[in-house]
């Protein structure tokens, strides 16, 4: 039998914002970009909180801040692009999570023809329509009906672990 892991502290009462960033920093994640035509150019941003939801009806979810300037815009369109981000495209990850400048700048992304924008070389491309929203907090918990799903085999997907872009690797 294996004894178990030794933590030389006792658990932190602290649950200020700085401790649970770290925190939840401690969970990898993979990273999605959420985008979609306005006015004939791409909007959208970088979200780390993408999670599956059901296969049947097929739904995912995302949590979006509620600071966010871009939710916004896009939250009322019809059809919305998740490209799940592949592992070569963290400098991507950052412009489209950046509050400045233009996010899709060097960016290759094709749109739908329902305005869905998706980027070139992500790992998964879905398209799908909010389906409703709830309360997390100082997020947005948004609930979305897939659509369209494409998958890339072989590419690998970007991971998000302690603030930093990680590559996966088989284990032995």
């Amino acid at each position: 039998m294996a004894t178990p892991a030794h933590h030389p502290t006792a658990p932190s009462a602290d649950l200020s914002a700085a401790t649970l960033r770290q925190a939840f920093g401690a969970y990898p994640t993979g990273v999605v970009a959420i985008g979609a035509l306005r006015d004939g150019a791409p909007d959208g941003f970088a979200a780390s909180s993408f999670v599956s939801i059901s296969l049947e009806p097929p739904m995912i979810a995302v949590s979006v801040a509620r600071t966010s300037t871009t939710w916004p815009r896009l939250s009322g369109l019809p059809v919305l692009g998740l490209s799940v981000l592949s592992h070569g495209q963290g400098a991507q990850c950052r412009r489209l999570a950046s509050r400045a400048g233009d996010r899709f700048e060097g960016t290759d992304w094709q749109a739908t023809p329902e305005g869905a924008v998706l980027i070139e070389g992500a790992a998964l491309w879905l398209t799908a329509r909010v389906g409703a929203v709830y309360d997390g907090g100082d997020h947005e918990i948004v609930l979305m009906e897939l659509l369209t799903a494409e998958l890339f085999p072989g590419v690998e997907p970007l991971v998000f672990h302690t603030s930093q872009f990680r590559e996966l690797s088989p284990h032995a």
